[in-house]
């Protein structure tokens, strides 16, 4: 296991930040870690990368004891936090020589993670002359410097124009397939694109932990949006079989809400054409990751 945390807590006076929360994390797992605002994400970062301890609980990473082998810890992650800290005066270069410097390893490495992030035209400037989107390309490079077995990635592309997205979110899967990434973020279409599992947090607990295509596709619930040609009431829209909720959202529009393994498109046509009507557009509305968080931390 590349991350293993057992029975985490963390109280911050009276507010519990992570209540027992246990996971493990397997190598070559890209998981991607949500959570409505102050839910525990950056809590659980900072117990995993040692800035800050638990209270109770026990967490490895990489094999290693956060509490008790914390320098084996720091030597096995890459972590770019979430508020990337950078030396604004330093050239880039300069600033991924003091680095690697500190974690001894070889000048030659600098080069291959400007090449990796995508930093080489930007490599001869000052970190403060930099974008936002750059610095944390910055950030990412350093974080890759020494090779780590784990990387743990607090919103990693934050003030990234939509070119950048792409490149970093194909740079982080490319290094996930050797490495355990652990990746928390706000944008749903980034979980999408890159992770392979998710992790889902709310008030401190974990509400949620399942390969991501079976999180979108577990629930049997279907969204149908149709429209008739002339207004129905909701009586004759209630007696559709296996339907638990409806809503006239204009005229003759209704949005349909379905729990069943088949495709009710079918059933909605033909009960429009046993009760005379024609339907103008039937479509079904497809659940993504946005829409079951919604539903798990609602």
């Amino acid at each position: 296991m590349s991350i293993t945390v057992n029975n985490i807590s963390k109280n911050y006076g009276a507010q519990k930040a992570l209540d027992a929360i246990s996971f493990t994390v397997e190598k070559g797992e890209i998981v991607g870690f949500l959570g409505p605002n102050g839910a525990g994400k950056s809590t659980l970062m900072k117990i995993l990368t040692t800035y800050i301890a638990a209270d109770e609980g026990v967490a490895l990473v990489n094999g290693y004891d956060v509490n008790s082998q914390q320098k084996l810890v720091q030597l096995s992650i890459g972590y770019l936090p979430e508020h990337n800290p950078l030396y604004l005066d330093l050239y880039v270069r300069e600033y991924l020589a003091f680095n690697a410097d500190v974690y001894r390893v070889a000048k030659s490495r600098i080069e291959e993670v400007i090449q990796l992030t995508g930093l080489s035209s930007e490599s001869h400037k000052k970190i403060g002359q930099l974008s936002k989107g750059y610095r944390q390309r910055v950030g990412l490079a350093n974080a890759l410097l020494h090779n780590p077995d784990v990387l743990i990635l607090d919103e990693p592309t934050t003030g990234l124009d939509p070119n950048q997205l792409i490149e970093i979110r194909n740079v982080i899967k490319n290094v996930g397939k050797d490495k355990t990434v652990f990746l928390s973020t706000h944008i749903m279409q980034e979980v999408e694109a890159i992770c392979t599992r998710v992790l889902i947090i709310d008030k401190g607990k974990i509400v949620a932990d399942k390969k991501l295509d079976h999180l979108i596709s577990a629930d049997t619930e279907q969204i149908i949006e149709v429209e008739f040609d002339y207004k129905i009431e909701e009586q004759l829209i209630a007696t559709l079989t296996n339907l638990v909720s409806y809503t006239n959202t204009h005229d003759m529009i209704w949005e349909l809400t379905f729990v069943s393994d088949k495709d009710m498109r079918s059933t909605v046509f033909d009960f429009a054409t046993a009760n005379g009507l024609k339907t103008l557009q039937l479509n079904q509305k497809n659940k993504n990751l946005e829409t079951v968080f919604r539903e798990i931390t609602k």
